[in-house]
């Protein structure tokens, strides 16, 4: 009870200099999580934070973490305390607070995260930092090259903990619990409480305080809940009609929706959502895991200062982050987790701010529905289809999916030709000259080639220079010898004899490579 009365910074015990850096934040007042956690972690404590997003985790543990250390000096490659973040993104905001927080003292710090150098980050740790900020994965990647002495660390934290279940790094977690040293203190925050987390929590951490500042999993009351049910007219128009409902949904918001975050479950719809709203003069941007860090940075910096309306994003956005006066978030997927759903419209609605959380629904969400509803215990309220209620959809986008029948283009230009001249109107069984320019001409007619069998115009059922019978489907190319047997046949007149005595039949075409002279022909 008497934590509770707790309602100013300056009665946390904190250290002057943090709290001179308090001050000049702007915040007065603490948290439930942040005046509940930092007594018992000043005290020595282990700490067990359950708590939802938006709720103020990071400063519980960076302000007690900075009182701790301010007295001491790091040595090299040997950090003093270890903040592990399931992401790049909360890594980097974790590293922003510290900064703002540790500014009046002379505390260092390194963060590991992927899509930087190793060099840099190198040159860094070996220096000496009091704090160290990494994601599992990439602080393993400098242990493993030997560059990382985890046995000072003084003090652990892990953010997100049920974040770090949902990415796959808990084996990471607990490798990395086995490299430090037994009598450190630990402090873990999560926002839910899978049976996993609870074996983990039981494992590493000695009685720890445990400190429960909402029901897990609970969504916050200054958000306007809403989900759109839609069912497409056809499967392969799924997509397409899905982002014509997104934009009538921001439309229907109007100047209301000054800003948005939209979450796709899949990292290539994140792409094509984002294309889309740019192409129908929405200033949208993705961000997901395959984008290298930088261009993510610059993405969220721009969301951030307003230049950037739309983020469009996966669950690499939603959980921790700190991105203020988010007025709108829409969920184009219903997630597969029902605790991504609170963790996702957690973007809104922050430090006691209106938001507004609306979702697009098809027939086959139903079920990760309903598991949303049971999570939260309450129903979300149904909003009408804004196409359906008088609003007028953009065009559908053709290029993406429904593609119009063009007729396909021959796989062979010369084929297409040649089948093209075989049918040109018949003339008369006589010499024809073949005037130059003509557009269907053969190409050795218009190099002016007349005694070869070469240079025979290919008009049906005529004779060509010389009087060859032309042979339909023949190349203009054909040799001689091929031609002659067919003209033969056909009892046109005969180039001249040179003969293979080898050849036994008259009617035999041999296509064979030819002989020294060019000239292999069937005997007469």
């Amino acid at each position: 009870m008497e934590r509770r009365a707790l309602t100013k910074f300056t009665d946390l015990n904190l250290n002057p200099k943090v709290l001179k850096a308090i001050e000049e934040t702007g915040y007065l007042t603490p948290t439930p999580i942040q005046a509940g956690a930092i007594p018992p972690a000043l005290e020595g404590r282990d700490v067990l934070g359950i708590a939802q997003t938006g709720t103020g985790k990071t400063a519980s543990f960076t302000l007690p973490m900075i009182s701790t250390l301010y007295r001491g000096r790091a040595r090299a490659r040997m950090p003093r305390s270890l903040v592990l973040c399931p992401t790049r993104e909360l890594a980097a905001q974790v590293a922003e607070n510290f900064d703002a927080y540790a500014k009046h003292t002379r505390l260092t710090k390194a963060l590991l995260i992927g899509g930087v150098s190793f060099k840099e980050q190198e040159q860094i740790i070996d220096k000496g930092v009091d704090v160290l900020i990494a994601t599992p994965g990439r602080l393993l990647d400098h242990f493993e090259r030997g560059k990382l002495i985890l046995s000072d660390v003084k003090v652990m934290v892990v953010d997100e903990a049920d974040r770090m279940l949902d990415m796959g790094f808990i084996p990471d977690i607990e490798r990395i619990f086995g490299l430090v040293p037994f009598t450190r203190q630990t402090l873990f925050f999560s926002a839910t409480m899978a049976p996993e987390i609870e074996r983990i929590t039981n494992t590493f951490l000695s009685n720890p305080a445990r400190i429960e500042v909402a029901r897990q999993a609970t969504a916050s009351e200054t958000i306007k809940q809403g989900v759109v049910e839609f069912k497409p007219s056809r499967r392969d128009r799924e997509g397409s009609e899905k982002r014509n409902v997104l934009r009538a949904l921001i439309e229907s918001e109007g100047e209301a929706c000054r800003n948005a975050i939209i979450f796709c479950n899949r990292k290539v719809d994140v792409d094509v959502v984002a294309k889309s709203m740019k192409k129908y003069g929405l200033d949208a941007a993705p961000i997901h895991g395959d984008l290298d860090q930088s261009h993510r940075t610059r993405t969220l910096d721009g969301f951030r200062d307003g230049s950037l309306r739309f983020l469009v994003a996966s669950d690499v956005a939603a959980r921790g982050l700190d991105i203020p006066n988010v007025s709108h978030v829409f969920n184009y997927d219903v997630p597969s987790h029902a605790e991504d759903y609170v963790h996702r419209i957690g973007r809104t609605g922050r430090a006691g701010k209106t938001g507004t959380a609306l979702m697009i629904a098809t027939p086959r969400d139903e079920k990760n529905l309903d598991a949303i509803e049971r999570l939260i215990e309450t129903t979300v309220p149904r909003v009408e289809n804004p196409l359906k209620s008088g609003g007028t959809p953009a065009p559908e986008e053709a290029e993406d999916e429904v593609r119009t029948s063009e007729p396909r283009p021959s796989r062979s230009r010369s084929r297409s030709r040649s089948r093209a001249e075989s049918t040109e109107k018949v003339e008369p069984a006589t010499e024809q000259t073949v005037e130059p320019g003509a557009e269907d001409k053969p190409a050795s007619a218009s190099r002016g080639a007349s005694s070869t069998p070469r240079s025979r115009s290919r008009s049906r059922g005529g004779l060509g220079r010389g009087g060859s019978a032309p042979v339909v489907g023949m190349g203009e190319d054909a040799p001689a010898f091929i031609l002659q047997s067919f003209n033969e046949r056909r009892g046109g007149p005969s180039a001249p004899d040179t003969h293979d005595d080898g050849a036994d039949d008259a009617s035999q075409v041999e296509t064979g490579t030819d002989d020294p002279d060019g000239a292999k022909h069937d005997a007469a």
